[in-house]
C-alpha cells in the first residue's frame, strides 16, 4: 500500500512556484496554497469515511468461551481516521500530499492502517499475548480503492488551479 498520494513536481507546478516568488505576491501565494489544500480535502474526507465504514468481521466466539466489552475506550476506526492528513508545499518541490500520519496514532496502532489494508487483523484477546484472535477486513480496500477513485479528481483540480494562477501572474 502506498503511504501517501502526491501531486507534485510537475513542470507546471515548479515553473509556477518560481513565478509566484518572482511576482513577490504573498497574498497570491497564500491563495494558491489554500486552493491546493481545498483540492486535496475531498480525498482526505473520502479516506476518513472509508476507514470509518471499513467492516471488521471476527471468527466468532467458540462454544464455552467467554466474551465481553473491549477494555480500551479508543474507537479504532475514528482513531485511524484522525491520522489522515494533508500537506501542501510551494517551495522547490511544490504540490499536495494526502498521507497517513503515524505520529498521530497511539503507539500500539501505528501499523494498523496497513494491517487493515492487507485484509487480516490478528491481535491478542484483551491484551493477553497467549491468546490471539483473527478479524477480517475487506482486502485491498479502504486506502488503495479510495485513492484510485479520488486521484484523477484531485489532479484535475490542481491543474485547473495552476492554470488560473498562471493567468493571474501573466
Amino acid at each position: 500500500m502506498a503511504g501517501s498520494v502526491q501531486i507534485q513536481g510537475t513542470g507546471q507546478l515548479v515553473t509556477l512556484s518560481r513565478r509566484l516568488k518572482a511576482a513577490g505576491g504573498p497574498r497570491l501565494q497564500r491563495n494558491f496554497t489554500r486552493r491546493i489544500r481545498r483540492a486535496a480535502e475531498p480525498l482526505q474526507r473520502d479516506l476518513q469515511q472509508a476507514i470509518r465504514r471499513q467492516p471488521l468481521v471476527s471468527e466468532g466466539r467458540k462454544a464455552g468461551k467467554r466474551g465481553g466489552r473491549s477494555p480500551t475506550t479508543r474507537p479504532l476506526r475514528a482513531t485511524l481516521a484522525g491520522g489522515v492528513r494533508i500537506s501542501v508545499r510551494t517551495g522547490a518541490n511544490p504540490g499536495a500530499r494526502v498521507w497517513m500520519d503515524r505520529s498521530r496514532l497511539p503507539r500500539d496502532m501505528r501499523n494498523m492502517p496497513w494491517v487493515i489494508e492487507s485484509g487480516r487483523v490478528r491481535h491478542p484477546v484483551f491484551g493477553n499475548r497467549k491468546r490471539w484472535a483473527t478479524q477480517w477486513a475487506r482486502p485491498a480496500g479502504w486506502w488503495s480503492k479510495t485513492v484510485a477513485a479520488g486521484t484523477p479528481r484531485m489532479t484535475a483540480e490542481v491543474a485547473r488551479i495552476v492554470d488560473d494562477v498562471r493567468r493571474e501572474i501573466e
